[in-house]
């Protein structure tokens, strides 16, 4: 009977899985597009007008705001982070056969993973606001100093190297012995070891989300981008031959960056 009803449900649960993430994208797409920016996150006219506005003013404005930044930043965890978490998924689901796990395991480590990234969406929320009202970045979530943009990419590049950076891909790259070494059976167990493996991938991944603030938060090529090299960091064979190369690549766009103004003399 167990075998007649997991291949239906297997089905749907990978369906739901994917189409979140469509539709994901396609909610971001169409607020990209309503911002009036295009698809790098440069902005038209209106944008331009929206982004030159003061924080402070007394009149309702969204990306001022906690709860719409929140529920923006919500919807960008699921596009961008769901699809790193496939392998890991994949991982439980031969524990389905090889072992004691469930389809209610399974779950329970999809919602471990989006509690914890649900959580990282509201920090990193306070932290836009903060940037913000700071003057640091404008309405749009685009910096407004080279200094910052440069500052930021080599640190996030640096981070590439850390010991921190090791430990936590190294669990994100191996789910398996992850599971090995803290299972827990039933949906509960599931949901704790999706908050374990949640946490190692903030700690993995959160320098590519606070990339936005260097090309602007709803900039659709930045989010596709840093999600394929997230995906790629997590892959079997090549995940852990791309970490160092990226951190190269971080600090050197962040030196030219910081030296952009004095090559050009602006």
């Amino acid at each position: 009977m167990r075998d007649t009803f997991a291949m239906p449900l297997r089905s749907l649960l990978w369906l739901a899985f994917f189409a979140g993430i469509l539709v994901s994208w396609a909610w971001l797409y169409q607020m990209a597009i309503g911002m009036d920016l295009d698809l790098i996150g440069r902005p038209g006219e209106m944008a331009k007008r929206m982004a030159a506005m003061d924080p402070r003013m007394d009149m309702y404005m969204p990306m001022a705001e906690f709860w719409p930044l929140f529920a923006m930043w919500a919807v960008m965890m699921a596009a961008m982070m769901l699809p790193t978490l496939v392998p890991t998924l994949r991982a439980y689901e031969d524990l389905i056969t090889a072992a004691n796990g469930s389809w209610g395991g399974w779950i329970g480590v999809l919602g471990g993973y989006a509690i914890v990234w649900i959580g990282f969406a509201a920090a990193i929320t306070a932290v836009q606001l903060a940037l913000l009202f700071g003057g640091v970045i404008d309405m749009l979530g685009i910096p407004k100093s080279m200094l910052f943009s440069g500052g930021l990419l080599i640190a996030v590049g640096a981070f590439q190297f850390s010991r921190t950076k090791e430990v936590c891909h190294g669990v994100c790259h191996s789910p398996m012995s992850y599971y090995l070494g803290h299972w827990r059976p039933g949906a509960l167990g599931g949901l704790r070891m999706g908050l374990g493996l949640g946490a190692y991938c903030a700690g993995c991944c959160w320098g590519f989300m606070a990339l936005g603030f260097v090309g602007g938060m709803m900039s659709l090529l930045w989010m596709g981008l840093a999600t394929l090299f997230m995906v790629l960091e997590k892959l079997p064979e090549i995940g852990h031959r791309v970490v160092k190369p990226m951190g190269v690549v971080l600090i050197a766009g962040g030196l030219v960056v910081l030296a952009w103004p004095f090559v050009t003399g602006g």
